[in-house]
């Protein structure tokens, strides 16, 4: 389900294997692991949504707490490749103003 990489200059990149929606199905799993990865100070994390069509409150929610636990641990948190329907989602909630939005991964790597 969720899959994290090691990218160049010590970024992790979290991708999502064979989901194609974000919701309370899965949400604690994917917080947890989100929150996991930012315990640790410094952390540069990039999340991937390729392919993900859908996210609903619980799955933004997730994004909220793991920036949230960045922030506090002085991470940073940037999310890329967003389908066209996710990101009218993202703007309709403004998260927009409060999550680093990147149209592909290569530009989102580049602005740490």
């Amino acid at each position: 389900m969720v899959i994290v990489e090691k990218l160049d200059n010590n970024v992790d990149h979290v991708s999502f294997y064979e989901l194609n929606k974000l919701n309370a199905a899965v949400a604690d799993d994917i917080r947890s692991e989100l929150v996991r990865m930012f315990e640790i100070p410094n952390a540069k994390v990039v999340i991937d949504l390729k392919g993900v069509e859908y996210i609903d409150s619980t799955g933004f929610g997730c994004f909220l707490t793991a920036m949230k636990t960045a922030r506090n641990n002085y991470g940073k948190l940037r999310i890329c490749n967003i389908e066209p329907r996710v990101l009218d989602l993202f703007k309709a909630l403004q998260l927009h103003t409060v999550l680093e939005l990147h149209e592909d991964l290569e530009s989102c790597i580049n602005s740490f």
